[in-house]
């Protein structure tokens, strides 16, 4: 009778340590990269301005593909932003990059070269449209921009973009009823503070640093974008609709919301690349885009939201083969 217990016992031990082992292994699996070796090689990423969030967020995520990936090169690309982004990845002039989801559809929808190609990687965290005058201007609304001098981004940004929809659902020309510029994050903050300009639009991750540091030294305010006019954007085309009416939180800049929030526009930021790249190697960079989130998230507040269950929602992408795979392997 005992040497059958201890049969049953030694059954028993093994069995919680063949369990042990495995819950070890998929514990392993998870904190460790996919796959036996990294994959290696040379990729560009195409990023974003100075001061902006893309270009912030581009360079933390290559130190972290760097730590997991010491085999893959990265070479980091400036840009004018989300349209030029999303055209450099078409023709395959980068291969991953961050693009705001309205300009993506607009490339599609226009049948741009390489359109078709276009992939989903991961979709990361939110811009919002921010209107910037300085405090004492008499501009409160979107209407009052009539006839003043206002910059609505760089060429081929996903700035000017969303800009000439706001400006024409308010019943402006851009061409013809502001006097419009051509700066962005990295100059429209120097600017306003100069009076060379009279307002900025900027769309992008909150907060973005070019705006921190305007609001240690200067007393700006930000111009409402009412849910109407976001109403009267969604009549002017099907890329739109990746636009919705939200309020910008009063954390995102507390000198200057003192306590109040703002009614503004928020569209989805993707992570992207093209079909034809290899499947194994967007597998790896998924992963570690969400393994990075709590590390990337702590320099840049926005990429705090990257999400495992939302990263898969890539509309209006069809998810790249390799990110399907990391997705379907983490799946509950």
């Amino acid at each position: 009778m005992l040497k059958v217990f201890s049969r049953i016992s030694r059954r028993r031990a093994l069995q919680g340590a063949t369990a042990g082992f495995v819950a070890f292994g998929l514990l392993l699996w998870w904190l460790l990269p996919l796959g036996d070796e990294p994959p290696t090689g040379t990729i560009t990423f195409s990023t974003g301005t100075p001061l902006g969030v893309y270009q912030k967020y581009g360079k933390l995520l290559d130190d972290a593909l760097d730590k997991n990936m010491p085999g893959l090169k990265v070479t980091l690309k400036n840009s004018a932003g989300s349209q030029e982004n999303v055209r450099s990845v078409a023709i395959g002039h980068a291969d991953f990059t961050i693009a705001a989801a309205d300009a993506v559809a607009a490339y599609q929808l226009d049948g741009k070269p390489g359109a078709a190609g276009l992939r989903g990687v991961a979709r990361l965290y939110d811009d919002y449209v921010q209107l910037i005058v300085p405090r004492d201007s008499p501009i409160r609304s979107v209407a009052d921009l009539r006839g003043k001098r206002v910059a609505i981004g760089l060429t081929n940004s996903g700035v000017r973009l969303i800009a000439t929809r706001v400006l024409t659902a308010a019943g402006i020309d851009p061409k013809k009823d502001i006097t419009p510029m051509a700066d962005g994050i990295d100059t429209g903050p120097e600017r306003l503070e100069q009076g060379k300009i009279d307002a900025f639009f900027w769309s992008g991750g909150l907060p973005t640093d070019g705006l921190k540091d305007l609001a240690t030294h200067y007393a700006f305010r930000f111009v409402p974008i009412e849910a109407d006019l976001v109403a009267k954007m969604h009549e002017q085309g099907d890329a739109t609709h990746y636009y919705r009416a939200t309020n910008m939180p009063e954390s995102a800049y507390p000198s200057i919301q003192q306590g109040s929030t703002v009614p503004t526009i928020a569209v989805s930021n993707l992570l992207m690349t093209r079909k034809d790249v290899n499947a194994r190697l967007t597998e790896w960079i998924t992963k570690i885009v969400i393994k990075s989130r709590d590390e990337i998230g702590k320099k840049v507040h926005s990429a705090q939201l990257v999400d495992l269950r939302t990263a898969i929602y890539t509309d209006p992408l069809a998810l790249q083969e390799g990110a399907r795979r990391y997705y379907r392997s983490v799946k509950p």
